[in-house]
Order: structure tokens, then C-alpha cells, then sequence
């Protein structure tokens, strides 16, 4: 996971502190501090290591500072040959407002996103800050969860 800032890097954390799971197969990068340097940073130095290993996956985490076109916008920028393997979720404002919103510090955030993945349930997905995540979700169901679960 590339994180924009140390909000969704906490978040990140959080989410693989959840017990079920398999963390070996999941980490978290340093964050690159703002969402066009997620995208340069997996482009610069990411993209090139995933054609090596053509199972590795990446979660970009950005906040989406109310930008309805922000995912395609980033999207536009991924390399059409790892665009199946390439997930960008996030905050469509920003993760200080969700925090606010659930009352929960940012590891806690992340847990309960773990949670609803490993239950099958969308109980903080489904939040109103959250739902637009719910295509790229879906792809990742297929994907990453046989073995990140």
C-alpha cells in the first residue's frame, strides 16, 4: 500500500493489524505527501518492479479532496498494462473528517476496513465518504482477498 500522508499511512497500519489478515503477503510504504506524488512515486518506482512480478499488486491510498474526477484523473495516469493489478482508494474528503464522522483514531479506521473485508460486510465501506470505493472494492475481492484473507 502507497499511502498519501501519515493519516492513510495510519490507516494502512491499522489495516494490517486485523488477525485474520495473512500479513507476509501485504506492506505499507512510506508516504509520498500528496496524491499526484502517490501516482509519480508508483510510476518512478513502482511500476517497473511489478512488471518483474507479474502477481504483485499495489492499493494507492489518496484522499480525493472532494474531486469527483480525481479517480480518473489518477486512473489516466497508470500504465494500461498494470492497470489490472493498480487499486486507488481513499477518503473522498480527507481521513480527518471520517475520523470526526466514526469517532475512532486512524489504526481504528483502518481495523474496521479490514474487518468489513474479511466479514463480507460494508458497515464503514458503506459510510457516505467512503461508498465511491465500492468499483474498486469489488475488483479487489476477485483479486486480492484468496490470499490477503
Amino acid at each position: 500500500m502507497l499511502p498519501e500522508d501519515d493519516a492513510n499511512r495510519q490507516i494502512a497500519n491499522g489495516f494490517i493489524l486485523d488477525l485474520s489478515l495473512n500479513s507476509r503477503v501485504i506492506q505499507v510504504l512510506p508516504e509520498a505527501r500528496g496524491w499526484q506524488n502517490v501516482v509519480d512515486t508508483f510510476t518512478n518506482d513502482y511500476a517497473s518492479t511489478m512488471r518483474q512480478y507479474p502477481h504483485r499488486m499495489i492499493a494507492l491510498l489518496i484522499e480525493f479532496d472532494e474531486d469527483k474526477h480525481r479517480l480518473s484523473c489518477v486512473k489516466h495516469q497508470i500504465p494500461d498494462d498494470l492497470k489490472n493489478r493498480v487499486f486507488l482508494l481513499g477518503v473522498f474528503s480527507e481521513p480527518e473528517r471520517l475520523r470526526r464522522d466514526i469517532n475512532k483514531d486512524f489504526e481504528k479506521l483502518g481495523d474496521a476496513l479490514a474487518k468489513d473485508c474479511s466479514d463480507n460486510t460494508n458497515q464503514l465501506w458503506g459510510h457516505d465518504l467512503l461508498k465511491h470505493n465500492k468499483t474498486e472494492l469489488d475488483r479487489m475481492i476477485s483479486s486480492v482477498k484468496p490470499f490477503l484473507f
